[in-house]
């Protein structure tokens, strides 16, 4: 069954449906990843609303794997509005199933080739250090928030 629910939630991001993303999430979600950090609940739900919203009709790749039970590999290709430029990344996914539902759920991708990508020779500089995570986590988190005031 977790294997199904992971090929759901992936085939739901690929057509950028979160609702069916978040159907998949039980109210009690933990969150966690090196750009968002850690979130709960329908902050998470939030998070994937946020993203596919902002990538609707921008050409935004999805390939997936699912790798066993609880993980997957996914790779996203897409282009990073603040720069304009594009990003390929590597994600490896664990999660945890109570109810049918995933409650929790941890992406893991090299976050300093990731800001290389996204923000080229700054990225390269910076992305490697802790003071760079903080401010990439406080400056998603403030765009959750603003995103969620809409809501």
């Amino acid at each position: 069954m977790s294997k199904e629910i992971i090929q759901q939630f992936y085939s739901a991001f690929q057509k950028l449906d979160a609702e069916a993303m978040a159907k998949l999430y039980h109210p009690d979600v933990e969150f966690e990843d090196p750009a968002f950090g850690k979130l709960n609940g329908e902050h998470a739900a939030n998070m994937w609303r946020m993203l596919c919203t902002n990538q609707k009709d921008k050409g935004m790749v999805i390939e997936f794997e699912v790798t066993s039970a609880a993980s997957a590999h996914w790779e996203p290709i897409y282009t990073f509005s603040k720069t304009g430029r594009k990003v390929h990344n590597k994600i490896d996914t664990l999660m945890e199933f109570k109810d049918g539902l995933i409650i929790k759920h941890i992406d893991d991708f090299n976050l300093h080739s990731w800001a290389k990508q996204a923000l080229g020779f700054q990225g390269a500089l910076i992305g490697w250090t802790g003071f760079f995570k903080k401010k990439l986590q406080g400056q998603t988190n403030h765009l959750l928030k603003k995103f969620e005031s809409t809501l």
